[in-house]
């Protein structure tokens, strides 16, 4: 058994990467409902709780509040944002709405050397004081201290930016540890989980997949099971695992929607069936989706319409294999984040994912999900312990629905041949020049419009393609990367010289947020 670190989420969009940080100090954690109830905090048995941060306002009647036990365990616990705000109120403080609203950037200076933050500072200033360089994102602020507790933290616009119970080691932080913007953010988790709560470090990648190994087995029993095998990171260490815990008795169907970057369907076949020893059906399923696609332009209905033909064909397959009981899927936490469809249903959807949300009853067959509570990080590295190639495992994230996500408004056949060829010479470029193991991900946009353009002594008037690359660590925010003006240079003029059809290159300078990676 894991010693086990409890998050309770109060509908932040970052309470992932509390969990995400948690995981890289090899301590195991699981995010659950702030509502969750006295009997399963008491059977979680958790070694230290983390409340996380959330949009409501602890000022305002009706609002979330921490469940009342955690607060009668003996166990430490720490407030983030929010958490510290609702922690202060139900312990005998009070919030109120700041005078001075802070969201970004801000700097925090140690009031007491408590055991959280303990010789933990980027900086000192002329009294001494340790300086924090942390980011904040809040309207309330704590005004007046519970009970027992002292100010560990403060600024001009948020006095009390930090507070501290030594005794019941209560601690409350106003700003996200979480995020790469606050620089000693990780140190302070650290502190948290194996100085304070005594947590080991017994969360590791090598050991999981044997403990998956081993739960994969005794649930599928002697089942024969069915993947959606993509050639995507994901999919493809999804497919080694289960492979690797239950051999033959896998089966993966690998369909070519017709969106698939260039080469990829060959090149699936290749890893996978010669030289993995892998069982994979193999599908030409191209027409069929272009022309379910045909005249659809709202990237939701894509998205919905992909995933409805997917889970027909998966049925008529699964209709072959007489034993056939579960589907496998190479889901992971930042697809049900972003689909709303984690355990507490409280963050806001910001897109679907195809392969999130269950299985309509038709399709009679169990859901089999090893990475669902896995970040992508640390499926590259189960993907290592499995033995997988290197290039595999550190390939860039392909969507489940392709292309067609990369195509905006409808996705036609000629739009789909234009970007793969584009997007070929971008990652062809990218790897010559060192820069794809520099970026996180990288992909070129088909857009619909015209523009005119002049080549030799003629006018063109012909498509536009954006070309986009980023780094992140959690692909929850991530930065556009800087590529050097004559790599872009070049790579624009070999897609409009190589592909015929395509007059003009753009490349998007948008940060998520506000944007997300993907353009649909």
């Amino acid at each position: 058994m894991h010693q086990k670190i409890l998050i309770l989420d109060f509908g932040s969009q970052y309470t992932q990467l509390i969990a995400r940080r948690i995981r890289e100090t090899n301590v195991y954690c699981e995010v659950h409902p702030c509502d969750a109830s006295r009997r399963f905090i008491e059977e979680f048995a958790p070694i230290g709780i983390i409340l996380s941060g959330g949009p409501a306002s602890v000022a305002e009647d009706e609002t979330p509040r921490a469940p009342q036990i955690i607060f009668e365990l003996g166990i430490p616990t720490l407030g983030i944002c929010y958490g510290m705000q609702t922690m202060a109120a139900q312990l005998g403080g009070s919030v109120e709405n700041a005078k001075t609203r802070e969201f970004g950037y801000a700097e925090v200076a140690t009031k007491v050397q408590s055991s959280l933050l303990r010789d933990i500072h980027d900086r000192t200033d002329e009294k001494g004081e340790g300086i924090l360089d942390v980011w904040m994102s809040h309207g309330d602020t704590v005004n007046v201290l519970p009970p027992k507790f002292q100010v560990m933290l403060g600024n001009a616009a948020t006095p009390i930016a930090g507070m501290a119970d030594e005794e019941r080691k209560f601690y409350g932080i106003q700003f996200h540890p979480e995020v790469t913007h606050t620089l000693q953010g990780k140190a302070i988790l650290e502190r948290f989980v194996h100085e304070i709560c005594g947590a080991g470090y017994d969360w590791n990648m090598p050991d999981y997949m044997e403990e998956s190994i081993g739960r994969i087995r005794s649930e599928v029993g002697r089942d024969e099971v069915i993947l959606g095998l993509s050639g995507g990171v994901d999919s493809s260490v999804a497919a080694a695992l289960i492979h690797r815990a239950i051999g033959k008795q896998l089966t993966c169907v690998f369909v070519d929607n017709g969106l698939l970057r260039l080469g990829e369907a060959q090149q699936v076949m290749d890893t996978f069936s010669r030289n993995l020893g892998v069982k994979v059906i193999h599908i030409d399923a191209g027409k069929a989706f272009l022309d379910q696609l045909q005249g659809v332009a709202d990237p939701e209905t894509k998205r919905r319409i992909i995933g409805r033909e997917f889970i027909e064909i998966f049925q008529r397959e699964a209709a072959k294999i007489a034993n056939a009981r579960w589907l496998a899927q190479g889901t992971i936490y930042p697809d049900v984040i972003e689909s709303a469809g984690g355990k507490t249903k409280k963050a806001q959807t910001i897109k679907s994912h195809h392969n999130v949300g269950g299985l309509p009853d038709t399709l009679h067959l169990k859901l089999l999900e090893p990475l669902r509570e896995l970040f992508k990080d640390e499926v590259r590295e189960l993907g290592l312990a499995l033995g997988l190639p290197h290039d595999m495992v550190f390939r860039h994230p392909f969507p489940g629905p392709g292309l067609g996500v990369r195509i905006l408004g409808e996705v036609r056949h000629e739009y789909a041949e234009l970007l793969r060829r584009a997007d070929a010479i971008f990652t062809e470029e990218l790897r010559i020049s060192g820069w794809y193991e520099k970026t996180s991900q990288a992909f070129a946009v088909f857009l619909p419009v015209k523009s005119v353009g002049v080549m030799g002594d003629g006018r063109t008037y012909d498509y536009v393609v954006a070309l986009r690359a980023v780094h992140t660590e959690d692909f929850m925010t991530a930065h556009w990367a800087e590529l050097p003006y004559t790599l872009l240079a070049k790579i624009s003029n070999r897609i409009v010289n190589e592909v015929r059809g395509i007059n003009r290159v753009v490349y998007d300078i948008s940060g998520k947020p506000p944007a997300t990676i993907e353009w649909e």
